[in-house]
């Protein structure tokens, strides 16, 4: 079962609404979902949060470091309490994957993503589960650090957040460590899709 799920991002009001910080925006809706609060506790450099599911504790957390450092607030975390690392699950934004699609995934490459990067080099492994929330992807590579640091359209926010409901039916699947069940839950959603235009009606 997951133990630890952490939703990636940047501190700060200034990125709360950018792409790169769509896995706070997961993570919020699982504390929502499991009726908890997160709190900063400067032990683990994050707002974190603990409960109890099935008499299993839970822990929530959203790194505070920037996102090149965050590996440092998942391994303080998980090395406390000896989570190992194929119980964590860590929500962040996905370039290769357009907004409304997500996919879970365990273990690979971090693909250049600076937050994975530094989880790899902090807990010394790739053998973690993550959820990743498409963002779509700008078309040229320089663009990519503007894109995600910026917010995105209008169609896709709300493209990102009907992704971001349709992946939290899988958390009781993610809790009881039904990963088979979870995958096809997540990977099954469908991406928004632009209603065409009415046509105009016809002159008389």
């Amino acid at each position: 079962m997951i133990r630890l799920f952490v939703g990636l991002g940047n501190p700060g009001p200034e990125y709360e609404s950018t792409r790169h910080n769509a896995g706070f925006w997961w993570l919020d809706e699982v504390a929502r979902s499991l009726k908890t609060i997160l709190v900063m506790d400067r032990t683990y450099h994050g707002l974190v949060a603990r409960t109890s599911v099935n008499g299993q504790t839970v822990w929530l957390l959203k790194p505070q470091t920037f996102m090149n450092l965050c590996g440092k607030s998942v391994a303080a975390l998980a090395r406390f309490y000896k989570i190992e690392p194929h119980e964590i699950l860590i929500a962040h934004d996905e370039l290769d994957i357009v907004p409304g699609e997500a996919k879970l995934k365990l273990a690979g490459s971090h693909a250049g993503h600076n937050g994975l990067r530094d989880i790899h080099a902090q807990l010394g492994t790739d053998d973690y589960w993550r959820l990743r929330l498409g963002i779509g992807h700008p078309g040229i590579k320089a663009e990519v650090i503007n894109w995600v640091l910026k917010k995105p359209s209008l169609d896709h926010r709300i493209a990102i957040d009907q992704c971001i409901a349709r992946a939290l039916t899988a958390l009781p699947n993610l809790l009881a460590g039904e990963m088979d069940k979870a995958t096809l839950l997540i990977h099954t959603s469908k991406p928004l899709r632009p209603k065409p235009p009415r046509p105009e009606p016809a002159a008389q």
